[in-house]
């Protein structure tokens, strides 16, 4: 197996920080980007090297920091022509590869079980997603992630006091974070391009019994629910990416 020496990442946040600096303990050559130089010293100290990106700014050179094989994007801006002018500078790079990070809230709620073949909605995300699936200057894998949880992002303080939690009957799609660093290292390595897959934990508990147990977890006060409510959901399934990477949860 041969591993891909040099990756950016566009925006360590809560995700891309810890990712970038467990694939720096991987062997990989890693950039990454931060909207101020507040990180840059955690960055530095983690072997990753910094750059200041703002995609808001479409007149910044990025030309440095794409100068790399493999782009994994996992910043929260849905505006799409910030998009297009970063993918305008990516065919003028060397990059091979992208990872775009989704969502799957980018599916509505159908009262079933939910594949990477059903049907999403109009949004500026599946706008985003199309603009790199349909470029044919790099590789581009669609990574669709459940709710993000894990460490400092804990479920049971996702709804304060007095912030009722509708559809409690509904189900949840989360995953954690150690999960989606080791899909995306998998991915990776395993050279998996040109695919677009659903990332989300195989349990599927309803909101009213999860929510309850987080909140208790942490020894605060059992959450409210909206009743009555009307029971709409989605259950996100992640067996085409099972399959495809062979992965288990570590």
């Amino acid at each position: 197996m041969e591993l891909t020496q040099q990756i950016s990442i566009l925006g360590c946040g809560w995700l891309g920080m810890p990712l970038a600096l467990a694939l720096v303990q991987k062997g990989f050559d890693v950039k990454g980007s931060s909207r101020s130089v507040a990180k840059f010293d955690a960055m530095s100290k983690g072997g990753i090297l910094p750059y200041v990106i703002d995609l808001h700014q479409p007149n910044d050179d990025l030309s440095g920091f794409l100068q790399t094989d493999v782009l994994i994007i996992a910043v929260t801006s849905k505006q799409v022509e910030a998009f297009r002018n970063l993918i305008e500078q990516i065919e003028k790079s060397t990059v091979q590869k992208v990872l775009f990070v989704s969502s799957t809230s980018v599916y509505p709620n159908t009262n079933g079980i939910v594949t990477e073949t059903s049907d999403v909605i109009d949004s500026a995300l599946t706008q985003i997603e199309s603009l790199f699936r349909s470029n044919t200057t790099f590789q581009t894998t669609i990574l669709r992630f459940g709710g993000l949880f894990g460490y400092d992002r804990q479920p049971g303080r996702f709804f304060p006091a007095g912030k009722k939690i509708d559809q409690p009957e509904g189900f949840v799609n989360l995953i954690h974070q150690d999960d989606c660093i080791g899909i995306i290292s998998q991915i990776i390595e395993q050279n998996l391009w040109q695919e677009t897959l659903n990332a989300c934990a195989d349990t599927h508990p309803t909101r009213r019994e999860f929510y309850t147990n987080e909140a208790l977890k942490l020894g605060l006060p059992e959450p409210e629910f909206t009743e009555p409510s009307v029971c709409e959901y989605k259950i996100i399934s992640s067996e085409r990416l099972k399959k495809m990477l062979g992965y288990r949860a570590p």
